[in-house]
């Protein structure tokens, strides 16, 4: 039952990553990977903090021995589901980075089902631009995103242009988007 259900998780972050996020351009980065099959998807059991960050540590030692794998979304299905309880862990988590030498190595962006920016309204349309349909973690590696960067011109605007786009769009649209991840 827990292997069907691992590859349900997965299949709605999948689709979540081909139908929000490569769709509409949300990451112009994330195509390429995408069609490479390059972004690994791993489903993270644990719901104590001291044993997800040790998982997160072995997932970066998977990154470092596998290069075809680009990039990770570490995903936390249970324990995390709370917005403030994921913060705490994304801060761990990016403490235990900095711990085991991997500042400069591995970066991480975070997104969450109820992910709100700070000084931001919880329905507003701009907070789907990092909502996903599980708690999640995104490990990148630090030189392609500077390589990624430095080839696209003006990336200081992809985040307000993506706010720009889900304001336009609204929340209703991103809430049907993701519903539709689970299917």
């Amino acid at each position: 039952m827990v292997q069907q259900e691992h590859q349900d998780i997965i299949t709605a972050s999948k689709n979540w990553v081909k139908s929000v996020i490569v769709k509409y351009n949300i990451c112009p980065f994330a195509r390429k990977e995408l069609e490479r099959g390059s972004i690994r998807y791993v489903v993270v059991e644990e719901t104590k903090r001291k044993q997800v960050l040790a998982a997160l540590i072995k997932e970066c030692q998977f990154l470092d021995a596998n290069s075809e794998a680009e990039t990770s979304l570490f995903i936390l299905p249970r324990g995390f589901e709370g917005f403030y309880d994921y913060l705490d862990i994304v801060d761990l988590a990016n403490d235990a980075l900095f711990e085991h030498d991997y500042e400069g190595v591995y970066q991480l962006a975070s997104f969450h089902p109820d992910y709100c920016f700070e000084d931001e309204p919880q329905d507003s349309p701009a907070n789907f631009t990092n909502r996903s349909p599980y708690p999640t973690l995104h490990i990148i590696r630090e030189s392609s995103m500077e390589q990624a960067l430095a080839s696209y011109h003006d990336p200081e605007s992809i985040p307000e242009r993506n706010i720009a786009f889900a304001n336009k769009k609204g929340a209703a649209f991103f809430i049907k988007l993701l519903s539709e991840c689970h299917k």
